[in-house]
């Protein structure tokens, strides 16, 4: 049995596909970009700001389904420059303790989804 899971507070899907669908105890979420689901604009220019919008997406779509990001086990990340790759870590290692942090990749890509310069997926259990 599936449960489609959407929020307001995240982008709404710009394609065939769900926020997130949860599976029994696991969440599976689409990968996220920095748009602000408040303006709909892109967040641009400054790969920090991109990468916190992406992971505060990701953050809606986890609270919606009554979970955080310590229940995350697995992340993606897709970048379309890995020089970018220190910036883009230094904020998504604040929304983790390393000590539970997840299983991830990291991997650049030749373009992302409205040429965004990044794009994070990630799967989460519950209990």
């Amino acid at each position: 049995m599936k449960k489609i899971i959407n929020t307001t507070n995240a982008p709404a899907p710009i394609g065939p596909y769900n926020q997130a669908v949860l599976s029994g105890n696991t969440l599976y979420i689409s990968g996220q970009i920095p748009i602000d689901p408040k303006t709909g604009n892109l967040v641009e220019n400054d790969i920090k700001k991109e990468t916190r919008q992406s992971m505060e997406n990701l953050r809606a779509i986890l609270s919606e389904a009554g979970m955080t990001f310590e229940n995350v086990v697995k992340a993606s990340i897709f970048l379309s420059d890995m020089n970018q790759f220190t910036q883009v870590n230094e904020v998504y290692g604040t929304y983790f303790d390393s000590e539970t942090a997840p299983a991830r990749e990291t991997v650049e890509v030749a373009n992302l989804p409205k040429f965004v310069n990044v794009e994070i997926s990630m799967i989460a259990v519950k209990g």
